[in-house]
């Protein structure tokens, strides 16, 4: 019977593409097929869509949580907002904190400057003209302290965007929360330590990715042990896909990643349960509206089946995968600004229907600058209008058994298995980035991206089509350029006083430690913040003992 309704089901469904929709001329030059460039037919129906939904769907909260990670997603709790910020100095960016708490921001995310991402000390070399331009400049224990001044760290989430340094900055944490009173167990947040999206996009990596594995392991084990709120590790494809990759990529490549780190922390003789709940996730949130949305959802059943079925995880909180999105700061154009307030509410949207745990909207000036006040609260009030106004958090995964929206899915998921096959031909995650393997499929995707916008055959507003003879000039943050010397003088201040000789002998104990493999590095570099060790001196004392990465450049 239900063979004879399918067969029914493609007559009518041929007769109407042959009848109808065939004798209607579609728009000529314009792409219908996804960013990822998935073809998309122009309708879907039962036929198209092979829903098991037992084996496919499920409920949310339950196994392979397709349609959501919790029972009541948001109808229990909306998603947490949480606002990237961060610049010029401690106090500055402090001040910066204390504003969006004030507005209804839930929870703290924190931009670093490029110095502090690489590093390296303010009065470094390499850091002239960098200090606090692009995030918050952190040397010390000391910055730490002013930066979560009077912020109450036992009632707070916060998030760091960092990743090589990621081990001094969650000490320098720890020892902040230390002062307060709060205990270890009650700091709640996630630091991103994704170092391997490091090597495959964002290229702010220190050492090579044998050490990096290591630190990256010492810290989930560290985490495991003593901070059991906290995520060690945010598996970020949002990088990836800002570097030029297609939603398909992003997908396949954060997975691999997140795979590689689960195999790192086993073979360090981890019991998979101990650690992979508090594995954590980021991704983009594109304008290719129903891909992202069939991007998050595909994410979430291929990491509960692997987890489950690949590495024995019994545990049903390891089989989940939570995130944070971000909407994507590569579709932001510098050509009529104000539109971008549109493409953020869009991809935004797209991140909530797709179950998401925590949210940043990007500001409309973030294109030109680092955003300024009035941008960022515009950006937090468009969550708000989301979560408040529009219906879309009444009830939970509304897009589910879409025939489209689940074709989509699946095509993901397919997409995504096809990867994992040819990165494991190669040898696994690190042997492929040592080929250069995502490094050249990035490359290849954006450059047809790119060449699909300039023949007009993918419509950017403003830029290849709607364009201005004039723009008016928007008002831009300057970040005063005489911080940088302020923030140096503090730094040097800083070595002025502190005991030298617990400086020495901490970098001393770090170096040794380093030199010695199944040592846990965390409590030495905990250590060492705790005597106000600067976090560049404590790379450099690394650096000694494993050397730094050179890539192979990708043409």
């Amino acid at each position: 019977m239900a063979a004879t309704e399918d067969r029914q089901d493609l007559d009518a469904t041929a007769e109407w593409r042959r009848e109808l929709y065939d004798r209607t001329p579609e728009r000529q030059g314009e792409l219908f097929s996804t960013i990822s460039g998935l073809d998309n037919e122009p309708l879907y129906t039962p036929d198209t869509a092979e829903i098991d939904h037992d084996r496919d769907l499920g409920y949310p909260g339950t196994y392979p949580f397709t349609r959501g990670v919790y029972p009541s997603m948001y109808r229990g709790r909306l998603w947490t907002m949480r606002q990237f910020a961060g610049f010029g100095t401690a106090e500055e960016t402090n001040e910066r904190f204390r504003y969006l708490l004030e507005h209804g921001q839930t929870g703290l995310s924190t931009a670093f400057d490029m110095p502090t991402l690489m590093g390296y000390d303010s009065d470094h070399a390499r850091s002239l003209g960098e200090v606090g331009r692009e995030g918050v400049a952190i040397d010390s224990l000391a910055d730490m302290e002013t930066l979560f001044a009077g912020i109450p760290l036992g009632e707070v989430s916060t998030s760091m965007t960092i990743n090589s340094p990621a081990a001094m900055l969650l000490a320098f944490y720890v020892c902040v929360g230390e002062q307060q009173g709060v205990d270890r167990a009650q700091l709640r947040g996630t630091i991103q330590t994704d170092i391997l999206k490091e090597y495959i996009a964002q290229k702010e990596w220190i050492f090579p990715p044998e050490p990096s594995m290591r630190l990256v392991v010492d810290m989930i084990e560290y985490c495991s042990r003593e901070l059991p709120q906290w995520h060690p590790v945010s598996i970020s494809g949002y990088h990836i896909r800002e570097a030029g990759s297609t939603a398909a990529q992003e997908l396949a490549f954060t997975l691999a990643d997140g795979f590689a780190y689960v195999e790192a922390c086993v073979e360090r003789g981890l019991d998979v349960d101990d650690f992979a709940p508090r594995l954590s996730f980021f991704f983009n949130a594109h304008l290719d509206f129903f891909e992202e949305i069939a991007k998050y959802r595909a994410a979430r059943r291929i990491w509960a089946r692997e987890l489950r079925e690949r590495y024995g995880a019994r545990n049903p909180r390891s089989w989940l995968m939570r995130f944070h999105t971000q909407t994507a700061g590569v579709s932001l154009t510098a050509q009529q600004p104000e539109v971008n307030i549109v493409r953020t509410a869009i991809e935004a949207l797209a991140g909530v229907l797709g179950g998401t745990q925590s949210l940043h909207t990007n500001s409309f000036d973030e294109a030109l600058a680092l955003p300024t006040e009035d941008a960022v609260r515009l950006a937090l009030r468009t969550q708000q209008v989301i979560a408040h106004e529009t219906g879309v958090v009444n009830t939970i995964d509304p897009l589910g058994g879409s025939y489209y929206l689940e074709h989509l899915t699946d095509a993901l998921e397919q997409e995504a298995y096809e990867y994992f096959d040819r990165i494991a031909k190669l040898g696994g995650v690190i042997s492929a980035i040592k080929e250069n393997f995502f490094q050249r499929e990035i490359a290849e995707a954006s450059f047809r991206y790119q060449a699909e916008v300039e023949a007009k055959q993918r419509i950017v507003v403003g830029v290849n089509r709607y364009q201005l003879d004039e723009e008016r000039p928007i008002e831009l943050l300057r970040v005063d350029p005489a911080l940088e010397g302020e923030q140096v003088e503090r730094l040097r201040a800083l070595r002025a006083r502190r005991d030298a000789a617990a400086v020495e002998a901490a970098l001393a104990r770090l170096a040794e430690e380093a030199a010695r493999d199944g040592v846990n590095l965390m409590p030495a570099i905990v250590e060492a913040a705790r005597v106000y060790v600067t976090m560049g001196e404590m790379c450099d004392a690394l650096r000694g003992v494993w050397g730094v990465w050179r890539e192979t450049p990708v043409f």
